[in-house]
């Protein structure tokens, strides 16, 4: 499989399946996306903002779910395997993406994996094992947290400096080095992570010592 990004603004993503599995995808795709969740019960849990539907469809009932909401993407998270089957042959017939959540290290084409996901705006980094091994994603995802934090602000702080660099003419050979320093400095991480500094005053001190250097311009 190969991995790609969706940007799900304005979509929906319609969701067979109200126990935990269901919630938890509402939860993530919520975030972004109009989420419709639809089954005859709802578990004891947070499904965010997502509008909850009470109806059990039947399989030759599903299409017209597919036909009537449009989604963008279809997540099959019920514990009916002919329910979940005609979720994904009706997404296939559609040319829509489905998830299976009542699958693990079983694919089909086309299908759609959602990973664990480490997020520090506007950088993300998602794992995955394939389902074959989720508590080694838990695991890689705990760790990911300490080493990706402050990778947010330092997303930020390097598109302030590459576009100051770029309104002064800056050679781009230039800019790639001066960037490039700032992210393996380890004075600028430590200041991020801590506080001592924020994106912007980080950015007003990389240009600082441009200025003071000479900045190569050639």
């Amino acid at each position: 499989m190969i991995p790609l990004l969706h940007d799900f603004t304005d979509a929906t993503v319609l969701v067979f399946g109200g126990g935990h599995v269901g919630a938890r995808k509402a939860r993530r795709f919520d975030r972004e996306a109009h989420v419709i969740v639809v089954s005859p019960a709802f578990a004891d849990r947070e499904f965010g903002g997502a509008e909850l539907v009470r109806a059990a469809p039947e399989p030759d009932e599903v299409p017209d779910w597919l036909d009537r909401t449009a989604p963008a993407l279809v997540v099959a998270a019920t514990d009916d395997d002919a329910i979940n089957d005609a979720i994904a042959d009706a997404a296939h017939e559609r040319g829509t993406l489905v998830n299976r959540a009542d699958r693990s290290g079983e694919r089909e084409p086309g299908s759609v994996v959602v990973p664990a996901t480490v997020r520090d705006d506007p950088v993300v980094v998602s794992i995955a094992t394939g389902g074959q091994a989720p508590a080694l994603s838990k695991y890689l995802r705990q760790e990911l947290e300490e080493t990706l934090s402050g990778a947010g602000e330092m997303a930020q702080v390097c598109a302030g400096v590459r576009e100051e660099l770029k309104s002064r003419d800056v050679a781009a050979d230039r800019r790639r080095e001066i960037v490039t320093d700032v992210v393996t400095s380890p004075d600028v991480w430590t200041a991020l992570r801590t506080g001592t500094s924020n994106s912007s005053q980080v950015i007003e001190d990389v240009l600082a010592k441009d200025l003071s250097t000479g900045g190569d311009r050639s």
